[in-house]
């Protein structure tokens, strides 16, 4: 018996039962919904298959002989005493960078199937929370479109989804946060609510470790919940769903505890001269302010984020409300809903930026990665404002008109994912490209170390804003000694042609 069907008293299912029964449904409500997945599934394979491009760069230059040498644990060790105190980011960050080159190549796929399938089984769980009953493919379509253009409809795919520094603390992070609410949505009796909230306590002390940001989404998030569950709940879960919701907040406290009082925090605010000014100074305050309304520009105007709009209305259009479960939702109130789900985002939206702000400066509206912590709650508004619309649409309009509506959303869904193939393709060129550079001039300098040199050139290899050794112009060197100790040389120097063409590659380093 899950939370949803425990033994309380009856209410008011949370989508009301109004139109046709499915006995005899109408032609358009047998949409093929998995078809419809099908153009989501195929840009993310096709993303999946680009990631045997990614090379290491920026941090991981570091982090891969730190655990060569060190071991996980070591590179845990480094994350806490002189990194940034992240104790979960370390080892997530351990888990792939122990399989260097390969471990890069695999991160793209493997998340994206972990973060797929979390939202699929998400979304799932709603909709059987909300007591509904949806044709077959709904789920999928919609987390599959949701994962889509969470990662893609960005203006730096790279940062979000195939650079693995970046990922697991912005991108897979707040999917990872999303999927603790999935004890909840299933608990049994009281077994599994123990479960779920030994569940909360553990993920929030985790997500306290690994992702500030994701962590100030969750709280505004929780937070809300708390604040309106008697909006949102019915009577007989309202207690436990908040108990649940402070028993999260409580765990996300301590892990940020952890992370705040650790030496690698004190380092890193001190390395970006951090310390120097609080984040809640109003020139920093306003600052942030400016910065985000930039960034609410950029994601606003990004027309691809309709497709999980149009997600949301064929939800609306084609769900049926059950009468032999009880929901665990109050009867929908869409305006008040849409404006929690909207105040939570941008409230959330402007702390990320706040606390942000010390450290990146006016480089916050161009730090795009960092934008997708609170990005993944806005895709889920925009699906329920959808499914509100659709909802609306479904019981005012005629059976024509509703069928036009599924079919426009329908097409818009597909358009906005085709829509997203273009800049992934270039993206892929471009990681190519660099791939096939990366590797002559791996040969080069490995080489290089076993004839017993001890300098060798390097040659710069951004893609996308990445940061390497020798950017700017050869003026800023970090992380030029990461790459040396990578290939057990003493040191590397700024080359201008790719190492094994032009005179750059003519010496053989010095004994």
């Amino acid at each position: 018996m899950t939370i949803e069907a425990t033994s309380a008293p009856r209410t008011k299912p949370s989508i009301d039962p109004g139109g046709p029964r499915r006995t005899s449904m109408t032609r358009w409500r047998t949409l093929p919904l998995p078809a419809l997945s099908l153009p989501p599934l195929a840009l993310l394979a096709m993303a999946s298959w680009l990631g045997r491009y990614v090379r290491p760069s920026a941090d991981e230059w570091c982090f891969i002989p730190n655990v060569r040498d060190h071991g996980i644990t070591g590179l845990i060790g480094t994350f806490y005493f002189t990194d940034n105190g992240r104790l979960g980011n370390g080892l997530l960050v351990g888990l792939y960078a122990q399989f260097p080159v390969a471990g890069h190549q695999w991160f793209a796929p493997v998340s994206g199937v972990i973060m797929l399938a979390l939202l699929w089984t998400v979304t799932a769980q709603l909709l059987r929370a909300a007591a509904v009953e949806a044709p077959p493919g709904t789920a999928l379509l919609a987390a599959s479109t949701m994962t889509a253009v969470f990662l893609f409809a960005t203006p730096n795919t790279y940062k979000t989804f195939y650079w693995p520094a970046a990922s697991v603390s912005h991108t897979l992070a707040p999917v990872l946060a999303c999927a603790a609410v999935i004890p909840l949505l299933r608990a049994r009796g009281s077994r599994g609510r123990y479960i779920a909230l030994a569940t909360a306590l553990a993920a929030g002390v985790f997500m306290g470790t690994l992702s500030e940001e994701t962590s100030v989404v969750a709280l505004v998030t929780l937070s809300v919940l708390v604040l309106s569950a008697h909006h949102i709940i019915v009577p007989r879960l309202r207690r436990f769903v908040r108990a649940w919701s402070l028993t999260a907040m409580a765990g996300i406290g301590i892990g940020t505890l952890l992370l705040v009082t650790s030496p690698g925090f004190r380092t890193r605010r001190t390395r970006y001269d951090a310390d120097r000014t609080s984040m809640l100074a109003p020139d920093s305050l306003m600052n942030s302010l400016r910065g985000y309304v930039r960034i609410l520009e950029t994601v606003f105007t990004t027309w691809q984020y309709l497709g999980v709009i149009a997600v949301g209305v064929l939800i609306g259009l084609l769900v049926r409300g059950r009468t032999d479960r009880h929901g665990v939702f109050l009867p929908y109130r869409p305006v008040l809903l849409t404006a929690l789900g909207a105040l939570t985002v941008l409230v959330s939206g402007y702390l990320c930026t706040v606390i942000t702000y010390p450290v990146f400066g006016t480089r916050v509206v161009t730090t795009e990665r960092t934008w997708n912590d609170y990005l993944l709650p806005y895709i889920f508004v925009l699906t329920a404002a959808g499914a509100f619309a659709g909802r609306a649409v479904r019981r005012r309009g005629r059976r024509f008109g509703v069928a036009v509506s599924a079919a426009a959303a329908a097409a818009v869904c597909s358009a906005a994912v085709l829509a997203l193939c273009v800049p992934l393709h270039g993206l892929g060129e471009d990681m190519r490209v660099r791939a096939a550079n990366w590797d002559q001039q791996d040969r080069y300098l490995r080489e290089q170390a076993e004839r017993s040199a001890s300098v060798a050139p390097y040659k710069p290899l951004p893609v996308s804003k990445m940061l390497e050794p020798f950017s700017n112009g050869g003026r800023k060197v970090w992380p030029a000694q990461c790459v040396a100790d990578y290939y057990h040389l003493e040191r590397v120097t700024h080359a201008v042609d790719l190492p094994g063409r032009g005179a750059a590659s003519t010496g053989r380093g010095t004994r």
